[in-house]
């Protein structure tokens, strides 16, 4: 479900390559250069996705479901290139020479800033956004929503959730961190940066205002709100039933925190026993409060720097409209298990229940800002100095103001 390597890196930085010889390099990455286009013997359309999304052994998606968009349009006459390019990798083939880059292409939406700036993708508007917003929550549609515009359709979430023992919690236990440590061990990433903002943003801590749209608000993780988090985060590192990592770091773990591609993690771990669900609710001050995860997508884009799009934009969006459709996320699910976005999309198992219900209720979207790239490494920080133990009840307020500090701080590049 998830390149990590990739996918960290992305969410830590941006990425930007130099022109010289970068682009070269990029282009060999996601599958080489394109054709030019020639009416004559129909119009050439050059996509890119992930080698999963190609292989006969997953059903040949991707080309499958160009072949139906088209038999559906065979006044276009349709031909297609087909470049492999995994979805976290999209951003650094595109911005480096959008116009010999791929007219569609699957990316992960933390690129939209980037890509935006390089002209590499395509807004989107009228019935087609309609249709978007009509078959996804609001969180999602948020997801690839920038300075007011929406660019690309959703397909698939990239968010965590819990993976727990059922033998061991209750239905009622699980709606409480605090009650699931009172009977059995729990472990959860508090090192990691994209995990920890979820104590904080439980508490009323935001990040680029109330919807992360908010570029000048920056990132508010201070004041006693933030003293108050930090200090029940000292006491879970001390409770004995609390642990850093996950079930396989920590294998008597009775619950971890993880997302889709740990499933089979939590498989070998809990077998029948095995129960999915969104993060539970923290006791901060007397009060219940919902942790909630980052939550964030994968997309389907339009590339307006082609040739193609420039000729025949009508081609290129209707393909993006096809391939984030409610058809083809069926196909994708049943293929791949690739969790779709779209609410009409009836989803039977728990894993991909336990993902949508996150994405609806126990998530925020993590904020298109350019700001957020000095989030990453003060969070990850804080999370250390915790596991550590040098965070302490003496010392959280001045350790948490600092940490509120470098957040605001642009960091070294």
């Amino acid at each position: 479900m998830r390149d990590s390597d990739s996918m960290v890196l992305d969410r830590r930085r941006f990425l930007s390559l130099g022109v010289s010889g970068a682009a070269a390099m990029a282009l060999a990455a996601c599958g080489g250069s394109r054709d030019n286009d020639d009416e004559k013997d129909g119009i050439k359309v050059t996509v890119w996705a992930p080698q999963e999304d190609q292989s006969s052994d997953n059903g040949n998606w991707l080309q499958t479901q160009c072949q139906a968009f088209a038999a559906a349009h065979p006044e276009w006459k349709l031909k297609f290139k087909y470049g492999v390019c995994a979805e976290g990798d999209a951003v650094k083939s595109i911005v480096t020479d959008p116009s010999a880059a791929a007219d569609v292409y699957l990316f992960a939406n933390d690129q939209i800033p980037d890509l935006v700036k390089a002209v590499g993708v395509a807004e989107l508007g009228g019935t087609r956004v309609e249709a978007i917003k009509a078959s996804n929550t609001d969180t999602t549609v948020d997801t690839v929503t920038y300075d007011d515009g929406v660019y690309g359709v959703p397909f698939t979430a990239n968010t965590w959730f819990m993976y727990y023992d059922t033998s061991v919690f209750s239905d009622e236990d699980i709606k409480s961190l605090d009650a699931m440590l009172q009977k059995g061990k729990v472990t959860f990433p508090l090192d990691v940066a994209w995990y920890i903002a979820a104590f904080y943003v439980a508490n009323g801590c935001t990040l680029f205002g109330p919807n992360g749209d908010d570029a000048d608000a920056g990132i508010d993780f201070g004041g006693e709100k933030a003293v108050t988090v930090t200090n029940y985060l000292v006491d879970l590192v001390a409770n004995a039933n609390f642990s850093n990592g996950d079930v396989g770091t920590n294998p008597d773990a009775k619950a971890f925190f993880s997302g889709a591609w740990d499933y089979q993690k939590a498989v070998d771990a809990y077998g029948k026993h095995m129960g999915i669900a969104p993060a539970p609710s923290i006791t901060i001050g007397g009060e219940l409060k919902q942790m909630k995860a980052f939550a964030g997508t994968k997309v389907v884009g339009a590339n307006p720097s082609t040739a193609l799009y420039r000729s025949h934009p009508e081609v290129v969006v209707d393909l993006v409209m096809h391939l984030g459709g409610t058809e083809a996320q069926q196909a994708h699910y049943e293929l791949r298990g690739v969790i779709p976005t779209d609410v009409g999309i009836d989803v039977q198992d728990d894993l991909a229940q336990a993902q949508m219900e996150t994405m609806d209720y126990a998530s925020i979207v993590q904020p298109l800002q350019t700001g957020m790239s000095n989030y990453w490494t003060p969070a990850e920080s804080m999370g250390k100095e915790l596991v550590a133990g040098t965070v302490t009840h003496a010392n959280a307020a001045q350790k948490t103001e600092a940490m509120n500090t470098a957040l605001n701080t642009d960091a070294v590049q």
